[in-house]
């Protein structure tokens, strides 16, 4: 009762609630004015055949016919006009509804970006990513120095040397197990003497040489 005593005399309104008010109410109206477009336009058409049916046998009635229908006509006028204007003036009150609507879902916005943010600056990210990569450079420190081997450096050349002759030996090994004995490969010079059989048996063992050296290469 007090809220509508208050509306009455102008009293403070809620302008969400009276933007959706006039929305509703301007639709209302463009129906309204649409029902009665339909209504008028049903009279033209009758007028019209009226008309046509009495153009020769009854001139008064055919005249009186368009007289109304020329009125309707221009009545249908003056509601299309109207109700352009309706539409105009809701297409405006929906579009400014709108507008409203998103500030202050932005504004909304803009005080949830203010409470997460809080006392935070500039200046504090910039200390707390400084403070980050400290750490993480003091991590990799770490990480190398608990990596690296313990004890006295070694010698890379002694190592080398080592496994060269690791090589060797082992390169030994296999020869001596094999059936032939690959120590001394005569030269070809010398090989054009010997017999066809003793030849393939030369390159035979050649071969293998060559296979087991490639083999400890790898």
């Amino acid at each position: 009762m007090m809220a509508s005593f208050m509306s009455y005399f102008g009293g403070r309104k809620d302008p969400k609630q009276s933007a959706r008010d006039a929305i509703i109410e301007l639709r209302q109206q463009i129906q309204m004015i649409d029902k009665k477009a339909e209504y008028l336009q049903k009279k033209i058409d009758e007028d019209l055949a009226k008309a046509k049916a009495n153009a020769v046998s009854n001139k008064q009635v055919a005249t009186l016919a368009l007289k109304r229908k020329k009125a309707s006509e221009l009545e249908h006028k003056r509601l299309e006009d109207t109700k352009l204007q309706l539409e105009m003036q809701l297409n405006t009150l929906e579009s400014a509804n709108l507008n409203a609507q998103t500030m202050a879902a932005m504004k909304k916005a803009a005080d949830a970006l203010k409470v997460i943010h809080g006392n935070l600056n500039i200046d504090k990210v910039d200390a707390t990513m400084a403070a980050v990569h400290e750490q993480r450079e003091l991590a990799n420190e770490i990480a190398d120095t608990i990596s690296q081997p313990l004890g006295v450096d070694l010698d890379e050349d002694s190592i080398k040397a080592e496994l060269e002759d690791l090589e060797q030996e082992e390169l030994n090994e296999r020869l001596a197990e094999a059936d032939h004995v690959p120590v001394h490969i005569p030269p070809r010079a010398n090989r054009i003497t010997t017999t066809p059989h003793a030849v393939a048996a030369e390159d035979d063992e050649e071969a293998q040489l060559k296979e087991l050296q490639m083999q400890l290469s790898m």
